[in-house]
């Protein structure tokens, strides 16, 4: 009975062992963690090997990409110092390698060098670390204007605006009432136009702003109600209508006037049955002449 015992504890103590040597890497190789990474466009960042100086016997070997193409290697043992390029040659003139601890620095980043880059040590043991480096554009400052002024809005006592941006990818969009959110748009998309609409009350001081952030930067616009709120004017559009429409009326209430006054002077004539000269001035109108008796007349135009 103490043998099995025995047994039973000597084969947890290899289980243990087991489960332990593979989790401190004793079997030769590390555990491979993808490391995340931010970089803003046009700078610099360093992929740090976590070592502090290369050993004599080690070969550092840095990779790009999902074809794993090889853009730096270290022979430590025999001195060489090797740096290729892929086929496009995105790379020429910015890659650096500290030859101490081997790490390996992007300089002068652009979003063609974003994508994974594998570190690999071989020496008394293989180590192994993967970088997802992701690079982000410069931000534009957000665009706020007045999305239209109408007097027929449905509801007047509102200012309508919206806030733009152009030319951006990977980026959130929002509108804040002081610290809190209103609402947002976000984009994974490269060189893509944002909007985001908003209505405020004319005389409201409460203060908004749009903010424009990606994971490593924001770009924030301040909203100016008392600029770009004022009350909508009358649309030239708007007076012209109502010209056309008071015009038409006005002549046609002229026309009957005239046609009043002609019938009043024809009673006049036929009860008198004198001679008379009669002349009218009317808007775009001439003198005009009326032969007696009124029954019968002739019209006569004279030059002014």
């Amino acid at each position: 009975l103490f043998t099995e015992q025995l047994k039973k504890m000597f084969h947890m103590f290899i289980l243990f062992s087991l489960c332990w040597w593979s989790l401190t890497g004793m079997f030769g190789a590390e555990t491979n963690k993808i490391q995340s990474v931010s970089v803003m466009e046009g700078d610099s960042v360093t992929l740090q090997t976590g070592v502090t100086k290369i050993q004599y016997d080690d070969d550092i070997l840095w990779k790009f990409g999902a074809e794993k193409s090889l853009i730096f290697k270290i022979s430590n043992e025999k001195r060489i110092f090797s740096t290729f390029d892929v086929t496009d040659e995105r790379f020429r003139d910015r890659l650096k390698l500290d030859h101490q601890t081997g790490s390996l620095t992007l300089k002068n980043i652009s979003s063609e060098h974003a994508g994974l880059y594998e570190l690999e040590i071989n020496g008394a043991k293989l180590t192994s670390k993967t970088f997802s480096v992701s690079v982000y554009a410069h931000l534009p400052t957000p665009n706020i204007t007045r999305d239209y002024c109408s007097s027929s809005s449905s509801s007047s006592s509102y200012c309508s605006l919206v806030c733009s941006v152009v030319n951006v990818g990977h980026v959130t969009l929002s509108w804040y009432k002081g610290n809190s959110l209103l609402s947002s748009i976000s984009v994974s998309d490269l060189s893509i136009s944002l909007s985001l609409p908003l209505e405020v009350e004319y005389q409201e001081k409460n203060s908004y702003s749009c903010v424009l952030n990606n994971p490593i930067s924001n770009q924030t616009q301040h909203l100016n109600i008392t600029e770009l709120c004022q009350p909508c004017p009358v649309s030239l559009s708007y007076t012209v209508m109502i010209f056309q429409l008071l015009i038409p009326s006005a002549a046609g209430s002229l026309l009957i006037v005239v046609s009043v006054v002609i019938c009043c002077i024809c009673r006049k004539c036929r009860k008198t049955g004198q001679f008379k000269k009669v002349f009218f001035r009317a808007i775009y109108t001439k003198p005009v002449y009326f032969v007696p008796q009124c029954k019968f007349f002739h019209v006569a135009v004279f030059p002014l």
